[in-house]
């Protein structure tokens, strides 16, 4: 059941993944919001949030340990952690990998297994809250609409691809695409800066290293030039 009469949370300024490459080794450039005035206005349990947020940073900084792009996710459902996953599109070359579908996909693997039927694991999705270090990109948003998630906490803003209010809000407009018939669409509720200042330092860690697994730039092709 779509949830189109959630009012959005209101968005304030925060730290990109764009502002983590343009400041590389400058230490003191992003800066992100109050955690408690964030807390405040979503009425969030705020050490709750943060614990959960956390655990998704260490997914976030095994990937950059393992030379991925540093994004990480949990899943949770009653308070509990039931899927992790990180960046691995270097690992696997294939550029969907990222950690949003391997923790969704390591769910539905599991559910698979035990026999649930395609209600109850919408039913489950639909108690699940998802924290993501980075904003979901367009993909990733997409997906977590079909699948009718609870909540999406993330970091920082995902200023060239993000699907969550950065680049194209998905988390709302689900409204929109029921009225067009596309009953699989359901808006979500999302709320952005949680523990940004710690995304962005893992981007900015990222870039400052570089990227051994980036593809080689080619090198120019020469034209044969005509003898005639």
């Amino acid at each position: 059941m779509a949830r189109g009469d959630d009012k959005p949370t209101p968005r304030r300024a925060i730290p990109s993944v764009s502002a983590a490459a343009a400041a590389a080794g400058d230490a003191g450039r992003a800066a992100s919001f109050g955690q408690l005035s964030m807390a405040q206005e979503t009425g969030l349990d705020l050490l709750t949030e943060l614990r959960f947020m956390e655990l998704a940073l260490e997914q976030a900084r095994f990937a950059l340990e393992n030379l991925e792009v540093p994004v990480g996710c949990v899943i949770v459902e009653d308070e509990k952690v039931i899927a992790s996953g990180s960046n691995c599109t270097s690992a696997t070359r294939n550029a969907t990998r990222h950690a949003e579908m391997e923790a969704i996909d390591t769910l539905l693997e599991e559910w698979q297994k035990i026999g649930l039927s395609q209600s109850e694991v919408a039913e489950k999705f639909s108690r699940c809250d998802l924290y993501v270090t980075c904003e979901p990109c367009i993909m990733c948003a997409t997906a977590l609409s079909i699948l009718g998630v609870g909540k999406v906490f993330y970091g920082c803003a995902n200023d060239k691809f993000g699907g969550c209010g950065s680049v194209l809000s998905l988390h709302e407009s689900a409204s929109e695409k029921l009225s067009r018939g596309d009953l699989q669409a359901k808006s979500f509720k999302c709320t952005g800066g949680l523990m940004s200042e710690e995304a962005v330092a893992l981007f900015r860690n990222f870039y400052e290293q570089g990227n051994p697994n980036a593809p080689k730039p080619h090198r120019p092709v020469q034209m044969l030039q005509s003898t005639e």
